[in-house]
């Protein structure tokens, strides 16, 4: 059997591995799991530097880790854009594939009313003419 592609499958087979990649970045920043570990962490930074006994790498007020957020945030948005754009153009064509089908759909019920209307006068002109036969008659 062989499965016909949807719009969604050949939208698929054209992404880019950077674009496959931005989508996989995107996804995994916009959900809880990477928030969780993300305050885990900095919760662990910030604890070790003010606890630390021995070594502190990034004392109060946390400069480098505010370096390691701003650097984060300069590549994720740009990276969550080019995702978002994607998105955008994938609804275009589903949009699309869905007026298509919309069409289609609009053709095919027009062609069966006329198919229907011709089947209603045949069978009233066969009435006609089976009236008029018994009249005669």
């Amino acid at each position: 059997m062989i499965k016909n592609k949807t719009w969604h499958d050949k939208h698929k087979e054209t992404l880019t591995f950077g674009q496959r990649l931005a989508d996989k970045v995107a996804s995994g920043m916009g959900s809880w799991m990477f928030i969780i570990i993300q305050t885990v962490l900095v919760i662990l930074w910030m604890g070790l530097n003010v606890v630390g006994f021995l070594y502190h790498w990034d004392v109060y007020p946390f400069i480098l880790l505010n370096l390691v957020f701003s650097t984060q945030a300069a590549y994720a948005a740009p990276i969550i854009m080019m995702s978002q754009n994607r998105q955008n153009e994938r609804d275009r064509m589903q949009a699309q594939a869905d007026y298509q089908t919309n069409l289609d759909s609009k053709h095919d019920i027009e062609a069966i009313q006329n198919q229907l209307n011709k089947i209603e006068v045949d069978k009233l002109d066969k009435i006609i003419r089976m009236l008029e036969e018994m009249k005669k008659k």
